[in-house]
């Protein structure tokens, strides 16, 4: 066989398996976005969703816990990354442990972190005991805005930030020992062999895994809903309460374009600020 046909071949099942769980849903959503109960074109659905008082939150909710959720994850995915790389003893422990959470579906990762940020929780639980609160307090209500952003960025830390790692010691497993020996012979510093070595090695990596975050990130639903229910509104929570609770397809449909339309931006700026030298080079 040609080795065109058998690259053919091969990739026929991945082909097939995008276009039924990935293109077809996708043409489908941008059709009910632009289409009518009677099958013509409008705008209306995107008017409906302009006017929809939970939409401007919802933007402005999922963009901030982008901006809380992505740091923390590639920082803490960044130092497990380098304790599992330095291949320590236990590190392999460490790494088993550490990866733990990638086994939880976000639904059960969402009812974990309620049990501990309940009124009856286990969070309040601890406290008690340590004579640190006088009543319980109620971290999930509309009064506190402040500790229903923190229970989401603690439930989604401790959920994805085991994926980014896994991604970042792909990567660090690729960096070549002769370049650290070479910094170590004249005189780097761990910082300075962070900076000026693995980082910028690592960054194929780190755009891979930015990527994969944050547009998994973009669709943080599970834990949204379990967490807070719609007092703290995302865009696709609000596409799963057209759809189920609304009724309205159509709307439901245009929240998932939105959601498109940031994922595609978003990744527009990651390919841009991470390029490596040579695709520099290549533009």
């Amino acid at each position: 066989m040609r080795p065109g046909r058998l690259a053919a071949l091969l990739l026929a099942p991945t082909a097939l398996f995008l276009a039924v769980f990935f293109a077809y849903p996708l043409v489908e959503a941008v059709a009910l976005a632009f289409r009518s109960g009677q099958g013509h074109l409008t705008l209306e659905h995107f008017r409906r969703l302009a006017d929809d008082v939970y939409f401007p939150r919802a933007v402005r909710n999922t963009l901030v816990l982008l901006a809380w959720v992505i740091p923390i994850q590639l920082v803490l995915a960044l130092l497990a990354a380098l304790v599992v790389s330095r291949r320590m003893r236990g590190s392999g422990t460490f790494l088993y442990v550490y990866a733990l959470p990638l086994g939880i579906s976000e639904l059960a990762a969402g009812l974990i972190w309620l049990s501990v940020f309940t009124e009856r929780g286990y969070l309040n639980t601890v406290l008690d005991q340590l004579g640190w609160l006088e009543r319980p307090v109620v971290y999930l209500s509309f009064q506190s805005p402040g500790w229903l952003l923190a229970a989401l960025v603690v439930a989604e830390a401790w959920r994805a930030t085991p994926l980014v790692m896994m991604i970042l010691v792909a990567g660090m497993q690729m960096i070549a020992r002769d370049y650290l020996e070479a910094a170590d012979t004249f005189g780097a510093t761990g910082w300075q062999k962070l900076r000026y070595v693995i980082l910028p090695l690592l960054k194929p990596s780190l755009q891979t895994a930015l990527l994969i975050r944050t547009v998994l990130a973009l669709q943080v639903f599970a834990p949204v809903v379990v967490l807070t229910g719609r007092l703290f509104p995302v865009l696709a929570s609000e596409a799963y309460f057209w759809y189920s609770l609304i009724r309205n397809p159509h709307v439901a449909a245009v929240y998932a374009v939105a959601i498109m339309g940031v994922s595609v931006a978003v990744s527009w700026l990651y390919l841009l600020a991470l390029r490596t030298r040579e695709e520099q080079v290549g533009a």
